[in-house]
């Protein structure tokens, strides 16, 4: 997710953070995608602590659910500033349990049970 580099006013563009992996365990968080980058720019600009051992984490759920499924969950824990302990796998559950856009009921106007605003037809007159 690499922003498209703004301007700034005297010709520079904006400095964005850079992570550079320096053990094999930040290789493989940051290999998990640009919403995992994104995560770990966000929860150091936030000061979080412990971040080795969410990352880890997020390895490890990476492996058991896969790649995909994690840095969708970093993605939006980045977004949302959840940055705790038990943030990953809560999101991870709740992605689990929710339906896709495409089972979602939308109601119709033809099918409400809404009693309309008929009755009101001749107020007023």
């Amino acid at each position: 997710m690499t922003p498209t580099t703004p301007r700034h006013p005297d010709g520079r563009g904006i400095y964005w953070p850079t992570p550079k992996p320096r053990t094999p365990q930040e290789i493989a968080f940051l290999n998990l995608g640009e919403r995992a980058h994104r995560w770990l720019v966000e929860a150091g600009a936030a000061g979080v602590t412990r971040i080795r051992a969410k990352m880890a984490r997020a390895v490890e759920l990476a492996a058991a659910l896969g790649d995909e499924a994690v840095g969708e969950a970093l993605g939006m824990a980045a977004i949302a500033g959840q940055l705790a302990d038990d943030d990953q796998p809560s999101i991870l559950g709740h992605l689990a349990s929710t339906a896709t856009i495409g089972d979602l009921v939308v109601a119709e106007e033809t099918h409400s049970v809404q009693p309309g605003t008929h009755s009101w037809k001749g107020f007023g007159q």
